[in-house]
């Protein structure tokens, strides 16, 4: 199952929920059963008047979670080439269930996101009520690497980014620093790795039935001033000006063109972004288009259901399995896409992405 949970008792009685990622050797990706189990005991938590709070993070100094076990899906997928395999259904459905719970727990959800915070790991982190990031945190959504697209709530988050940022974030994969995610809301806290004991005894020390949101508060600001010297420098906002000017194009051909250029730009992280951007899946970056001009006018909810339509369209067509293959698989990291020409890719094709595969009632209807 690879999950861990403990229940740590409090001074007046109560109880901490503490869930703990334990996949290290795979840096905490996402199972099934992993997804399974802990939506399983949010659920109980949540229905637990003694559970005061609760906190989850990843086992291992290297990453919080670093995203989904897309190996497996996708070894289905091309057993089922052309189709959505049983496996996709499941996982996604179960996966964005979990993602909708922690957006929307009764209770105080602080989420501890060091190290990779990559994919699943973000969609695992967005939802919570208090992102906590740490000196060593690499946050990001890399799926144009792999054909598929920033799924796990990413419509929502990217898309009420400032200006053009979760557009840029989205087709280059680049990776966000603790700065950053403070910067754009994508965390609360910033943290010193080394903290985390220190913040569970407060936890424990707190009395939880007294102004327990104001004590909490109180804790967080007290160890946060220990920390903030720690800050790294801000990467994305200081650029935000000129890559709001890049991406500011009438379709997805033009702004992949225009960041393209950037490939021996001066600023090194702009090339950088360049170089990943047109390595990765041209599909992907129309998804990446599309989905956020979608989810701008969306609630939670409907984000999510756009998304499992999207997330079981990418295991019927090819760029995902052929990603995952040549990333993750065969490792030769020269993906052969069945769409190489941003500019070519058929409009009914995209479209196609959006569009159900299941008979009656969206299966997640009842978010």
């Amino acid at each position: 199952m690879n999950v861990q949970f403990e229940e740590r008792p409090t001074q007046q009685g109560m109880r901490i929920g503490i869930a703990s990622l334990d996949a290290e050797k795979s840096l905490n990706a996402l199972s099934l059963p992993m997804i399974e189990a802990l939506d399983a005991r949010l659920k109980a938590w949540a229905d637990d008047p003694g559970i005061a709070c609760v906190l989850l993070r990843g086992n291992g100094p290297k990453a919080f979670c670093a995203g989904g076990d897309v190996v497996q899906l996708v070894q289905q997928c091309r057993e089922h080439p052309g189709e959505v395999p049983p496996l996709a259904r499941r996982f996604f459905a179960d996966e964005y269930r979990l993602d909708h719970r922690i957006h929307t727990y009764p209770k105080p959800f602080i989420c501890w996101a060091h190290g990779h915070v990559l994919g699943g790991g973000m969609g695992l982190m967005q939802g919570a009520g208090i992102r906590i990031v740490t000196p060593s945190s690499r946050l990001g959504m890399p799926e144009i690497n792999i054909g598929l697209y920033p799924d796990v709530g990413g419509s929502w988050f990217l898309a009420r980014l400032p200006g053009k940022l979760g557009l840029f974030l989205g087709l280059t994969a680049s990776g966000i620093n603790g700065r950053d995610a403070l910067d754009l809301d994508l965390a609360d806290r910033f943290l010193l790795d080394t903290q985390q004991d220190d913040l569970l005894e407060g936890m424990v020390q707190l009395n939880w039935l007294e102004q327990p949101q104001l004590q909490l508060h109180s804790l967080l600001q007290a160890l946060e001033a220990e920390a903030l010297n720690e800050l790294p420098a801000a990467q994305w906002l200081p650029r935000r000006a000129r890559i709001d000017a890049l991406l500011d194009q009438a379709d997805l051909p033009l702004a992949w063109r225009a960041l393209s250029a950037l490939q021996g730009d001066s600023d090194l992280l702009l090339a950088r972004a360049a170089k990943t951007l047109t390595g990765g899946c041209p599909m992907t970056g129309h998804l990446v288009w599309e989905q956020i001009r979608r989810a701008k006018r969306m609630s939670l909810a409907e984000v999510f259901r756009m998304e499992y339509a999207l997330s079981l369209n990418c295991c019927r067509h090819p760029e995902f399995p052929e990603g995952v293959r040549a990333r993750l698989i065969d490792k030769d990291q020269t993906p052969r896409w069945h769409w190489p020409d941003v500019a070519a890719i058929p409009n009914e094709v995209i479209e196609a992405h959006f569009e159900a595969v299941w008979e009656g009632e969206h299966p997640l209807a009842d978010l």
